[in-house]
């Protein structure tokens, strides 16, 4: 808005865009988180799809929680410089932007398998007739774990229940005409779609709408695990219509190890108040929740899903790397990232070491690449790891790297690539 009231043209928006992802892939926020040294010198770091690097921020923002802590005892929740009663209110507007929600459906809380589990305990509802889940075969493991234990908790055989989508024979990436086929055969049993935004394994970005479209014209509830996903592309999940959805915050969203989750609810089911869900006294009307005395009366929208008091700590360090991606915007960083991984895969295009799994489409993909070994298997990951690259290895024979472009930088790339080719 201000751009336009200054007199700026949608060119020189455009170019002022431009310049803003060149200064990104140049490393514009590089200088503002911690990079890991390796023999002494910066490590290129590609693993940001399993642990991002901490902002520079965190000890800041962590020791101001500390220090209200000490000097104020108990009335740190309200008299703290960032209160901790609401401290988790102050994130959810950048939260929302990151995966294109209404404030109202969003919240940080809890981690991510115990909110798939809250989130399912409202929207898994089967019948004798429509029981079925459906994920990806190649789903993250606690995905499966969770979904079979779903099932088996409402009195069904997991191997009955859960349909696993697919590729196609010799493929590694899933296609929709394999999910339309299993519509066809089995849509009138499938009560959940519960899928990876991102696939962990492959790097291979789903459409989500277009799933979101073909389950809800099936009766289907549409939910999404975007752990792969959030802070890695950008998403409009209220506009999509996507029912319900959950994330962690420790990989492409720099908030440290383990730390806290989040969920979105559409506002269509969150603020419904006869959904069902497991309550606490988190989720319950501000106004009187310290009345004690009161039966649950649920906050409307997502934060009606909460159930205890959110840990402040972890909501301090997931504040510092918030702020960095308001600054940036998420589509920006996407289309960074997509300049990187472009470079990466025709690098490795016609490579006799390595196959690019991840989808050759750059609108099928976010910042990781999965690179399948061809030759050398573990002994290549060892080679980088030796140069200074820290990646993930992935049994039995990939490599996934992952360009988060608020650190990883054109000059990242380019250096591993010559330490790829200068193997064997």
């Amino acid at each position: 808005m201000l751009l336009v009231e200054e007199g700026f043209s949608p060119l020189k928006m455009s170019r002022l865009k431009e310049e803003k992802i060149n200064k990104m892939i140049l490393g514009e926020y590089r200088e503002q988180f911690h990079i890991p040294k390796v023999n002494g010198k910066d490590s290129i770091y590609l693993c940001g799809n399993s642990l991002g690097l901490q902002p520079k921020k965190v000890k800041e923002y962590v020791t101001e929680v500390l220090d209200d802590w000490a000097t104020l005892g108990v009335e740190g929740h309200t008299q703290a410089k960032y209160p901790w009663l609401p401290y988790h209110e102050f994130l959810t507007k950048s939260m929302a932007r990151i995966v294109g929600g209404n404030e109202s459906e969003v919240v940080v809380m809890n981690s991510l398998t115990v909110n798939l589990h809250l989130l399912m305990a409202s929207f898994y509802t089967p019948t004798k007739k429509r029981y079925k889940i459906l994920i990806e075969s190649d789903a993250f493991p606690s995905d499966k774990y969770a979904v079979a234990s779903q099932a088996k908790l409402h009195g069904f055989d997991p191997q009955e229940a859960i349909i696993e989508w697919k590729p196609a024979p010799g493929e590694h990436c899933v296609i929709m005409e394999g999910l339309n086929e299993i519509i066809n055969t089995q849509g009138e049993e499938i009560a959940l779609f519960l899928l990876g935004g991102v696939n962990y394994y492959t790097g291979q970005y789903l459409d989500i709408k277009a799933i979101t479209d073909l389950g809800h014209a099936h009766g289907i509830t549409v939910g999404f695990d975007l752990a792969h996903a959030a802070g890695n592309v950008a998403m409009k999940l209220h506009d999509w219509n996507v029912d319900f959805a959950a994330w962690c915050s420790y990989k492409y969203l720099n908030s440290g190890p383990g730390s806290l989750g989040a969920i979105f609810i559409h506002d269509r089911l969150g603020q419904d108040m006869s959904v069902q869900r497991l309550s606490g006294w988190w989720g319950h009307n501000k106004t009187t929740r310290f009345g004690m005395r009161d039966a649950f009366d649920p906050l409307p929208g997502a934060e009606g899903w909460q159930l205890s008091n959110p840990p402040i700590l972890p909501l301090a360090a997931m504040r510092a790397s918030l702020e960095l991606f308001d600054d940036a915007g998420i589509e920006n960083l996407q289309l960074a990232a997509k300049e990187n991984v472009q470079f990466l895969y025709d690098a490795f295009t016609n490579s006799k070491q390595i196959k690019v799994i991840t989808p050759e489409n750059p609108a099928d993909r976010g910042g990781q690449l999965s690179l399948l070994v061809l030759q050398g298997g573990k002994a290549l990951y060892d080679h980088i790891t030796q140069h200074g690259v820290i990646a993930d290895w992935r049994e039995p024979d990939v490599i996934r790297i992952a360009t988060a472009p608020l650190y990883n930088t054109k000059q990242d790339a380019e250096t591993f690539v010559r330490i790829v080719e200068s193997f064997g």
